[in-house]
């Protein structure tokens, strides 16, 4: 919730300390590792001795730095995806360091096993809780938010060392339980954020269409079939064979015609020459003609010269 309300007003503390700290030529990625060897050393150090408010304050100066490195990469201009690999990674180291550091304190120094207990469910679950966001990212999906985040974490538990380092009775216990409460809510609303956005990148996804892009399996089997049967001819030598064939039908029912014609012509005497026909009738062909035949018959009908007329029989002595 912090990082999402005090964002703006804490860059406006960071980012001059931070433009500050490039100038003089550190690195975001130092001030990360120096933030995590700082805040580890205190923790298992002071912590586990009960030197609690000593090492409530000095983790958290040393977890301070964990605001510079991101003001540093905002001067610079830009970031890089190993800066954000490796302070996401010191954190989770930070965060184990703390809840283990005080865990040893509550076993050995307090004697507390329920505080004992609940600073290891918090533990547990600040992992969890950063790895489903992780997660989440790397599968293109939200979870962001949520009740407590790290900023919230430590504040709760430092809070909680740092009262019972002035003596306040069951401030770790109390602390502790109350973090990992809300620490379960958080896990929970980040897998309800997780569950909302793989639903919507469902409903957003396009349909596939009913078409080619479905028909591989007929495409294949297609195929598989024409690899098995013989190689029909090609589309063009079919073309050509089809041209061909209306002109054959044609020719083979127009010759029965003209050999029929021929033989009526060989039988039947010749007409004298002022009963000559201007021209020679068609021949229509016996039977029932098609609109093929008939067609065939007149074109050749229409381009027979005229008969010549005969010559006058020669008159016997």
């Amino acid at each position: 919730m912090l990082n999402i309300f005090a964002r703006a007003s804490v860059s406006r503390v960071t980012d001059p300390i931070g433009a500050v700290l490039v100038r003089a030529g550190l690195t975001p990625n130092v001030m990360t590792v120096a933030g995590t060897l700082g805040a580890m050393a205190c923790a298992l150090v002071f912590f586990p001795n009960g030197w609690l408010l000593t090492g409530t304050f000095t983790v958290w100066g040393f977890a301070m730095l964990d605001l510079l490195d991101g003001a540093m990469a905002r001067a610079r201009g830009h970031g890089t995806p190993f800066g954000a690999v490796l302070d996401a990674t010191c954190d989770r180291l930070v965060d184990g360091a703390l809840f283990a550091a005080i865990a040893w304190w509550c076993f050995t120094s307090a004697h507390n096993n329920r505080a004992a207990a609940a600073a290891l469910v918090c533990l547990v679950l600040a992992q969890v809780i950063s790895y489903v966001k992780a997660r989440a990212d790397a599968s293109g999906l939200e979870a962001d938010g949520g009740l407590i985040e790290r900023a919230e974490r430590l504040i709760i538990a430092l809070v909680g060392t740092g009262l019972m380092g002035l003596g306040v009775p069951h401030a770790v216990e109390v602390s502790l339980w109350l973090l990992a409460v809300l620490s379960l809510i958080t896990l929970l609303q980040r897998l309800g954020a997780v569950a909302r956005a793989a639903r919507a990148a469902a409903n957003a996804a396009p349909v596939e269409p009913v078409g080619p892009a479905n028909t591989e399996p007929a495409e294949r089997a297609a195929s598989a079939k024409a690899a098995v049967e013989p190689a029909e001819p090609a589309g063009s030598a079919n073309a050509a064979v089809e041209s061909v064939e209306p002109a054959a039908s044609a020719n083979a029912a127009v010759e029965p015609a003209e050999r029929a014609a021929s033989a009526n012509a060989a039988v039947e005497p010749v007409e004298p020459a002022g009963s000559a026909k201007a021209a020679v009738e068609p021949v229509e062909p016996a039977g029932p003609a098609n609109a093929a035949v008939e067609s065939a018959a007149s074109a050749r009908a229409a381009t027979v010269e005229p008969a010549e007329p005969a010559k006058p029989a020669r008159e016997d002595a």
